[in-house]
């Protein structure tokens, strides 16, 4: 009979102590449904146990009954339970050390132009925007933009920031590598294209590399036709408002995306 009061009470203690918890420190892997735990008790093999967190949060652990560790860290549910262990009676001084076996609660999706699109996990120490995107191989070389999307909410707000990955390995971008959160999706779209008709040997589109110019353009294309002139380059040139504009830029002028390149016949 003791020991069933001692089960009942320590059981009460646990689900009902959640909200006491302190928030999740930055870094940490936060305990969620589908997450599947190994959980130990040091010198206590009897207590060793393979389990799946349920949708409501919970666990059913042996002495404890009913133990809510959703939404709690590691250490945090490490502590939960050795404190029923330990209140309880059942251990003087336990101490639990938990595994995540397989992670289901928390993950992003990343999609668009990269190796391998899909959901990952966001583990402790794999949760910053470059560390999810080696888990799905980068960006494909020659089709995906540069600038990244990484869209979710914060703060119950929809959250939408663009990030120029190759800026996060300078020393000014580094705190763009954002620390991302469950539910995040990734979207790398496809790069940038600039097309290029007329008097040159390779017509047709193009990537637009970073800080490309109508010189390297040119080239890229295979360089002018017997027929083509220099004299006769023009750029058609979308703008804000969607109209276009023809210009005559100079070759080491740097193009944008959308330029449509037009060279035109020499008359002599």
């Amino acid at each position: 009979m003791q020991v069933l009061m001692r089960w009942m009470w320590a059981s009460f203690f646990l689900v009902a102590s959640l909200g006491a918890q302190a928030a999740s420190p930055t870094g940490e892997y936060v305990l969620g449904p589908g997450d599947t735990i190994r959980i130990s008790v040091f010198q206590s093999p009897d207590l060793l146990l393979e389990t799946r967190i349920s949708e409501a949060g919970t666990i059913s652990y042996p002495l404890l009954g009913a133990v809510k560790i959703g939404g709690l860290t590691v250490s945090q549910a490490e502590q939960r339970l050795a404190t029923g262990l330990r209140d309880g009676n059942f251990l003087r001084q336990p101490q639990v050390s938990i595994l995540v076996l397989t992670v289901k609660s928390n993950q992003v999706s990343v999609l668009g132009y990269v190796n391998r699109p899909g959901r990952y996990p966001l583990e402790a120490g794999t949760s910053k925007v470059s560390e999810v995107l080696a888990q799905a191989g980068g960006i494909l070389p020659g089709n995906g933009s540069e600038l990244i999307v990484v869209t979710g909410t914060r703060d119950n707000k929809p959250f939408r920031k663009e990030i120029d990955f190759p800026m996060i390995f300078s020393a000014a971008g580094v705190n763009n590598d954002i620390v991302l959160q469950n539910g995040d999706a990734i979207f790398v779209d496809r790069a940038p294209q600039i097309y290029i008709y007329g008097e040159v040997q390779r017509p047709g589109a193009q990537i637009l590399l970073r800080d490309t110019t109508l010189l390297q353009a040119l080239a890229t294309g295979g360089g002018l036709t017997l027929r083509g002139t220099e004299r006769g380059i023009r750029v058609h040139r979308r703008d804000a408002s969607g109209s276009v504009n023809v210009i005559q830029p100079g070759m080491n002028d740097k193009l944008q995306p959308g330029d449509v390149i037009y060279v035109r016949e020499s008359l002599f």
